[in-house]
């Protein structure tokens, strides 16, 4: 298990999602992050008031379900439920194709451990302030929230076995901190095997982003770069191969270098285009969008050729990653078209 956020290695099998974690619009004044609702506040768990922490005793609880929909706005009653059982937190969206892959083997793990973990889903897509307050920069992620505490666990699609793992040591973290207890669903407890029987198979990715995926698992991103390009020359409207192609170009080009060498580099050479190509794509790994648009966008005037043209190539490339409506790209789209023409 590792710290929230995942580092750029930990994107493998994941979909970006940094045009994501910096759309929330909060009105102002407004609390943000876990916690947000105001005391008193109820949601899906049918739990008002849940208590504070450490008020419940274990088997005391009954809910609803023991996998809830979560918003912004309920995520207080996760919290206070964190303190009788760990909470498995998946953060997913409709549209993204290792989500449904994952979502169900979770779901199906939660169905398992019968009442002793709980499991919280995040639409990604309406739900900005849990996106932003686990810095959940691809989809999907997984943390977990142990007496009120969040933990990060993996970002991608993992195999069933490996997600098994990950629940056993939620598990015993949790004991150590002394949450150890169960609930029950509507005071009957659940059939394990029905939920197995009934869940829905997941639908299968598209033949070339499956290979792609695949190969991202193993971490062979030429090949993946590949099939996302025979995926792109079949339908050029296929936006999720294009984001797919520009994400994996990124930890292709990031692959055997420390961040130290890479800002070495460019300190060194402040002109030198590779140089700043570089230390840009670490940025952007890095959530640091406006200072990868910035030092690029700087280069742009300064040179001509090949190196204009490569720096105008990494840059609609992370325009692809970020998303065409942040108002970060609007604004670098642009500058670039200004410097350009």
């Amino acid at each position: 298990m590792t710290n929230v956020p995942p580092t750029p290695s930990g994107l493998r099998g994941a979909v970006d999602l940094s045009s994501l974690v910096e759309r929330a619009q909060r009105p102002a004044g407004q609390p943000t992050g876990p916690g947000a609702a105001g005391p008193g506040a109820t949601g899906p768990t049918g739990v008002p008031g849940a208590g504070v922490p450490g008020s419940e005793t274990a088997g005391d609880l009954t809910v609803p379900s023991l996998v809830l929909d979560v918003t912004d706005q309920s995520f207080q009653d996760i919290l206070q439920l964190s303190t009788i059982v760990p909470v498995i937190v998946d953060i997913w969206a409709e549209w993204c194709g290792p989500c449904k892959q994952l979502s169900p083997i979770l779901e199906r793990l939660t169905a398992e451990y019968d009442g002793r973990v709980l499991l919280a889903k995040v639409d990604a897509d309406t739900n900005p302030q849990l996106v932003q307050a686990f810095q959940a920069q691809s989809i999907p992620t997984v943390a977990a929230v142990i007496a009120g505490r969040p933990l990060g666990l993996f970002v991608g699609a993992l195999p069933e076995a490996e997600v098994r793992d990950v629940f056993e040591q939620v598990l015993q973290a949790a004991e150590q901190n002394g949450v150890s207890g169960r609930v029950t669903v509507d005071g009957a407890g659940v059939d394990t095997e029905a939920v197995e029987q009934g869940e829905p198979e997941p639908e299968p990715l598209p033949q070339h982003h499956q290979a792609a995926y695949d190969a991202i698992e193993q971490g062979d991103y030429a090949t993946a770069i590949q099939e996302y390009k025979t995926a792109i020359l079949q339908d050029p409207h296929d936006q999720m191969a294009v984001a797919g192609l520009a994400q994996v170009s990124l930890l292709d080009r990031l692959a055997g270098h420390t961040a130290d060498e890479i800002r070495a580099a460019a300190g060194a050479g402040p002109h030198d285009v590779e140089a700043q190509l570089a230390v840009a794509d670490l940025d952007i790994s890095g959530g640091h969008v406006e200072d990868a648009f910035g030092r690029l966008l700087d280069l742009v005037p300064t040179v001509f050729g090949d190196q204009r043209e490569a720096l105008r190539v990494r840059l609609v490339e992370y325009f692809e990653l970020i998303g065409a409506e942040d108002p970060r790209v609007v604004a670098a789209r642009r500058r670039l078209a200004s410097a350009l023409y």
